[in-house]
């Protein structure tokens, strides 16, 4: 059954949700689904704009088909190559013998990975700049090269202004029946999962992001149609602001991540205790996080929302507990610059946490400032700490105001 939606006078969103998918890439949760989104304009030509994953390949099959209503499909652009957008192209080859497939070099090596079948199909190659009209529309395409693949391509239709962006300006969730950012209030509903989707997808290339960002800014954009998540119809700015941000490593908000490993509940009480202290202070853009039961896409995500970090980890086996390694180790990963960081530590005997994350934030993350307040317990936290809590309260405070030299 046909199920999509109108985007301009010829331009159709022939996609579909997803809601059965556990992790996506098998590895992020996802509990609000995911869409897959392709798009078909119909213009004197018929033009695909990419396909979807194979789970949803019947539904975009029902969709072309009732609204190309016996019409042949005559191109398919790919922007992007990865199987959940990609997994559908043989389909689509093998239902529409004579559709051209538009793509840049990298698209068609990567379709011959994929062992797709392209003969009979005229395979047109596009490189930065190039343009090609389908009637009333003509496209353009420009590279992106690891945004988050190398073969990625962006197109823009110059009649409608719309860029179609592959997976940049993407976010986890499915749209159900909504369509347009204005149709939902994205900011409640969709922003974690924007900043989630965006630094453990693509947060590892920021360069390559922002060369796309100066690419599209030369383009009247009017709308952006991704591959994942709402089109954007308005409060465009805003959106392209965040990823500047995220893209730059620039902290989006003035505010505090407590990341916490707590074996027996001892280390968390003094996360609390720095937690209340804090917002004492006046400071209540504050997040508690227990890396035992977060999954690492959600901290990470944080970690590029925040502008301070504390770490707080008991030793264990002579070094930093496993699941806070693992948090670092992904902070490596994915590129996290520009962050300020406060350390506690916990260990009964031979503590050595502290030292080694210290260590690990300075020679294995970039541009990292590290407080001197340190608090070191031994087992759990009597009232003698209560002053270290404090010192290191008023130096975060003295950090987020910009009052330490």
């Amino acid at each position: 059954m046909y199920n999509g939606r109108k985007v301009t006078e010829d331009l159709y969103w022939v996609g579909a949700n997803e809601h059965r998918l556990a992790l996506f890439e098998n590895i992020h949760p996802i509990p609000k689904g995911v869409s897959y989104n392709a798009y078909l304009l119909l213009d004197e030509n018929s033009v695909l704009v990419d396909a979807v994953d194979w789970s949803a390949c019947r539904q975009l099959m029902e969709n072309i088909q009732y609204l190309l209503n016996g019409r042949a499909l005559d191109y398919l652009i790919i922007n992007h190559m990865e199987p959940d957008h990609g997994a559908s192209i043989q389909a689509i080859l093998k239902e529409y013998p004579n559709v051209k497939v538009i793509g840049s070099v990298k698209t068609f090596m990567l379709m011959r990975q994929f062992g797709f079948d392209m003969e009979g199909h005229e395979a047109i190659q596009v490189k930065e700049g190039d343009s090609y009209s389908f009637g009333n529309h003509t496209f353009s395409f420009s590279m992106a090269p690891m945004v988050h693949w190398p073969e990625v391509m962006v197109s823009f239709d110059h009649k409608d202004n719309v860029l179609f962006s592959a997976d940049a300006f993407g976010i986890f969730g499915a749209l159900d029946g909504k369509l347009f950012n204005d149709e939902m209030d994205f900011e409640r509903e969709f922003l974690d999962e924007a900043r989630r989707y965006y630094t453990n997808i693509v947060g590892k290339y920021g360069p390559h992001v922002q060369s796309l960002l100066k690419k599209a800014a030369k383009y009247p954009i009017k709308m952006i149609a991704p591959l994942h998540g709402p089109v954007w119809r308005s409060n465009i700015e805003w959106f392209v602001d965040k990823h500047d941000k995220w893209s730059r490593y620039e902290a989006e908000e003035e505010a505090v991540m407590i990341a916490y490993a707590s074996m027996y509940g001892n280390t968390e009480t003094v996360a609390q205790v720095l937690a209340s202290k804090l917002v004492e202070r006046g400071i209540t853009n504050v997040k508690l996080y227990d890396v035992s039961n977060t999954h690492v896409s959600q901290l990470i995500s944080e970690s590029f929302r925040v502008s301070h970090i504390v770490l707080a980890s008991p030793t264990y086996n002579m070094g930093i507990y496993p699941i806070m390694y693992n948090f670092l180790h992904d902070m490596k990963e994915l590129n996290l610059q520009n962050r300020t960081f406060a350390i506690i530590e916990n260990g009964s005997w031979a503590s050595k946490a502290g030292d080694l994350m210290e260590q690990f934030v300075k020679e294995e993350l970039k541009n990292m400032t590290i407080l001197d307040e340190r608090i070191c317990i031994a087992s759990s936290a009597g009232e003698d700490k209560a002053l270290e809590l404090d010192a290191m309260a008023d130096c975060i405070v003295a950090s987020l105001k910009g009052e330490l030299a």
